[in-house]
């Protein structure tokens, strides 16, 4: 597998705080890739630097090669890298399947005046754009929901509608920013399956942050560990299990215990 995204020694730093270290890595195409550490420690800077809404001062960013540092993030979003938050960012007022299509805006070519008569090649572009937003709606099991304002939806649903909306993207890679926070065994299951799916059915690579260690060992292909913004552990989930340097970092203690969340 060769590398889509690659992250070449950057360091961020806001006024005499240093959030990220001189920290490399690459995500290769067709794997799950997930960045651990305590609170704090550099995990969602490297996602907004990653999608250029911050600017490293130092090191490289490249997508399939090609420096992406200076671009603006919403260029960065239609080469084909779209993320979730760790906070859901939806409209509250909006129904899903309105809030799903507004994921589908990047990927819309047709005029402003073409749309509002809603001819032509805005009224095919339209269709499509529709009948791509329901293929995710029945990937994503929410059915139920579709014409429901997001405000009225439970906590996990809403998470799969923000993980819809970063699909209706259609991204090569997607970041996750701990997509099973807040939620119950059951929702947690749930969500990991279809993070799974995502990568099995559609093909995409994921860039995973999270905090519940038994999800991140038990699905991600590589695991790189942060600690006050540089890495100190990289590799599989059993060798991060057994790298006394993560042990101490992350749980001060002599076990890693996967089966709690945070």
């Amino acid at each position: 597998m060769h590398a889509l995204l690659e992250v070449d020694d950057i360091s961020l730093r806001f006024g005499g705080v240093t959030a990220i270290d001189s920290v490399s890595f690459e995500v290769r195409e067709g794997e799950l890739f997930a960045i651990i550490g305590p609170n704090g420690a550099g995990k969602t800077s490297i996602f907004n630097s990653i999608s250029q809404v911050y600017r490293p001062q130092s090191g490289d960013i490249r997508w399939k090669g090609a420096s992406i540092m200076g671009t603006r993030p919403d260029r960065v979003a239609r080469l084909g890298v779209a993320r979730t938050f760790q906070n859901i960012e939806l409209f509250s007022h909006m129904t899903v399947l309105d809030n799903l299509l507004t994921g589908r805006h990047i990927r819309m070519t047709g005029s402003f005046l073409a749309g509002a008569l809603w001819v032509g090649k805005a009224k095919r572009e339209e269709i499509e754009h529709r009948r791509k937003v329901e293929d995710i709606i029945d990937f994503l099991e929410i059915e139920g929901w579709r014409k429901h304002p997001v405000a009225l939806l439970p906590y996990g649903i809403q998470k799969r509608v923000e993980l819809g909306r970063a699909l209706a993207m259609d991204p090569e890679m997607l970041m996750l920013d701990e997509p099973v926070a807040g939620m119950n065994l059951e929702e947690t299951e749930d969500m990991a399956r279809f993070i799974l799916d995502i990568r099995r059915e559609l093909g995409i690579t994921l860039l995973m942050v999270e905090h519940d260690m038994g999800l991140v060992m038990d699905i991600a292909d590589r695991v790189m560990v942060l600690d006050f913004g540089r890495r100190i552990s990289e590799g599989s989930p059993a060798e991060v299990q057994r790298d006394p340097n993560v042990i101490a970092a992350y749980l001060g203690s002599t076990e890693l215990d996967t089966s709690t969340a945070e």
